[in-house]
């Protein structure tokens, strides 16, 4: 069986337009420009999991995860 790693990311072009906030969106209405956690996975149903999982929980929750 194959691994392979997953991740989000962002090219030096969308880097751009969110930092110059071309776009109307969640980046530009809450000022996001800085990249403040991460995690990587094997499996791209893992990541879609916890994608989700993250979603769902409270700003408190994300908070402590990005402090922890």
């Amino acid at each position: 069986m194959r691994f392979h790693q997953y991740f989000v990311y962002m090219l030096e072009r969308r880097i751009y337009e969110h930092k110059s906030k071309i776009f109307k969106g969640f980046t530009s209405k809450y000022n996001c420009d800085e990249l403040v956690y991460f995690e990587n996975f094997d499996l791209i149903d893992d990541a879609i999991s916890r994608e989700k999982q993250l979603k769902a929980g409270s700003r408190q929750k994300k908070i402590d995860l990005i402090n922890g």
